[in-house]
């Protein structure tokens, strides 16, 4: 392919990114990954938790033209999350992540991934790619400030000029040499309130996460019980975090506007008792459903424990007779965290009829005042 029609392939493929609705596209040259040597220190660290599936296929994960063979460029596509934030307006109201409300930014960006694949085909038809949105052995936010997108923050997330950190990336590597972009600047300088605001500490040191303490891996990716000492940290919030983006200068002139379809589904009682119908229901379309229905009431009965509302105990209390394990050991501390003779009633009857340890410990810690 000649020097001018790659620049005019190129133009043309920003174009369509565009005209997919992607607010912009960056490129790079398919190579090394860049901080494949933080990656490499990340995991060592072990502070990907449980998250076991960052350390297979790392070879993979540090050269993309091993997962396409040929691969010459790096696409990178960023979208604005669609759905603002649900701030905690009432103790029995709970909040999830900004992106949360909205369909699965997996399969809409996918989906925009794979129509923009069809249009280089149809321009190139002997060109082979393949796309990623958040999955595969694919470094998104290294490749989108490689390509210019956007720069890392010192919450280790992709900040763009023109949306903040508030945008889902979507990459696409194929085995055409396009016009590259040259990498963004850190927009970043001596600010630091990111590191401040997470409020559990898990932003160690710039662009450093120990996601064993961020609030977004313990509502989402943590199958288990969410440590005893983390879960006051949580607050109200019961599908990932924001609270390092919402401080972020960067992201200001994103919008912040809650729509009246978000203040449907965040009571945290109603949440609480979803059934696995429900829950497939109301959550079936959107990111949320990747973490089930038994993680999500995990969640919810967290939030109401840190509510300290005497409402609560109610919902607690039909909570502990639910048939997950998990959600019963929760609600157990939540109610010990409720210092009222009503939910130390409930935890006695639950502990004569509870045959769990995990579920009686944590009923035994709660009606011992130990969190």
């Amino acid at each position: 392919m000649s020097l001018s029609h790659a620049f005019g392939l190129t133009a043309r493929i920003r174009a369509e990114a565009r005209a997919l609705g992607f607010f912009r596209a960056g490129i790079a040259r398919a190579g090394e990954t860049p901080r494949g040597r933080h990656l490499r220190e990340w995991l060592g660290r072990g502070f990907h938790g449980d998250m076991r599936y960052l350390e297979r296929r790392q070879g993979e994960r540090l050269d993309p033209r091993l997962v396409l063979p040929g691969a010459r460029s790096v696409i990178v596509a960023a979208m604005e999350c669609p759905a603002p934030p649900l701030p905690e307006r009432a103790p029995l109201r709970g909040r999830m992540a900004r992106y949360a409300p909205g369909d699965d930014y997996h399969t809409v960006v996918g989906d925009r991934i794979a129509r923009l694949l069809d249009f280089i085909q149809k321009e190139v038809p002997s060109a082979r790619g393949k796309g990623y949105v958040d999955a595969g052995p694919v470094m998104e936010k290294a490749w989108g400030a490689q390509s210019g997108l956007g720069w890392i923050g010192k919450h280790s997330l992709l900040v763009t000029r023109e949306r903040g950190s508030w945008c889902n990336l979507g990459v696409l590597l194929v085995d055409l040499e396009l016009e590259a972009d040259p990498p963004a600047e850190d927009g970043c300088g001596d600010c630091a309130r990111c590191i401040g605001a997470c409020p559990t500490g898990a932003i160690v040191a710039p662009r450093v996460l120990d996601a064993r303490r961020c609030i977004s891996y313990l509502t989402i990716e943590l199958r288990g019980s969410i440590p005893r000492a983390l879960r006051p940290l949580l607050g109200g919030r019961v599908f990932g975090c924001d609270a390092c983006q919402e401080v972020c200068p960067w992201s200001f002139s994103a919008g912040r506007a809650a729509g009246p379809e978000e203040d449907e589904g965040f009571d945290l009682p109603a949440l609480a008792a979803l059934t696995a119908e429900g829950f497939a229901v109301r959550f079936g379309s959107s990111p949320v459903r990747r973490i089930g229905r038994d993680r999500l009431v995990r969640n919810a009965v967290v939030a109401l424990g840190n509510s300290g509302d005497p409402g609560a105990v109610v919902p607690l209390g039909d909570s502990l007779r639910d048939r997950s394990a998990l959600v019963r050991a929760h609600a157990a501390w939540a109610l010990g965290r409720l210092p009222c003779a009503a939910a130390r009633r409930l935890l006695e009857t639950a502990r004569d009829r509870e045959k769990d340890p995990e579920v009686l410990g944590e009923i035994g810690a709660a009606l011992a005042g130990r969190e």
